[in-house]
């Protein structure tokens, strides 16, 4: 696969954010009186922005103004603490770095709320990505193809050069409905198993796997 531009999801993708996903949901959940819900159900719970992950969250027949409430409350916790426990997954910042020396472009695209996704690469690939987006008002959220076909706009990306990569449903939907290639990563918050359920044709299961795929 020779591809010039490369398109990454972020949560569970490049980075292991699951522990201040669940801090922040339990956090919130705590402040506005529900109980609190396990890491494990948090990393099914995330994929398709904050507000979803809070409706998943709250107990059934939440209302509302609760569920506004701890979303609020969520982003008032995260955005302070969104970078205590995650990390890069182990050699994603050298195969990123690698893609850079080759000419290869890379963005990151993402349904995590704009200032988290800024914030978290500008920490983590200072300087490695053409652009990085993250929910924003305006922005139809993955699995809608917006933020791939602005992305590619301002990179100049053709969709034969272009391949997206991600570790859930939404991002092998994504990639379909921009019609590019998609490579799924099982070593993410979903799996290998799960991915192929959902349509993933290529997935690698490891990170040297993909940066066989993708620079051979």
């Amino acid at each position: 696969m020779n591809y010039k531009y490369v398109l990454f999801d972020l949560d569970g993708t490049i980075l292991d954010t699951l522990d201040d996903l669940a801090d922040a949901t339990n956090a919130a959940l705590r402040e506005c009186g529900c109980p609190e819900r396990t890491k494990e159900e948090v990393r099914m719970f995330v994929g398709n922005g904050i507000r979803k992950l809070i409706e998943r969250a709250v107990p059934t027949g939440t209302g509302e103004e609760d569920i506004i409430r701890t979303h609020e409350a969520f982003t008032a916790y995260y955005s302070v603490h969104c970078k205590d426990k995650t990390k890069p997954y182990d050699g994603i910042l050298e195969l990123v770095r690698t893609l850079k020396q080759n000419g290869i472009a890379s963005a990151v695209i993402s349904n995590k709320a704009d200032y988290a996704v800024k914030a978290l690469c500008d920490e983590y690939f200072e300087g490695l990505f053409e652009l990085s987006v993250g929910e924003r008002e305006g922005i139809r959220k993955k699995p809608a193809p917006d933020s791939v076909f602005e992305a590619m706009r301002v990179m100049g990306a053709k969709k034969d050069e272009t391949v997206y990569i991600g570790d859930s449903d939404v991002d092998v939907m994504t990639a379909k409905n921009a019609r590019i290639d998609c490579i799924g990563v099982s070593y993410g918050f979903r799996g290998r198993e799960f991915l192929q359920q959902h349509g993933a044709e290529v997935i690698a299961d490891t990170v040297s796997e993909l940066k066989e795929l993708l620079i051979g």
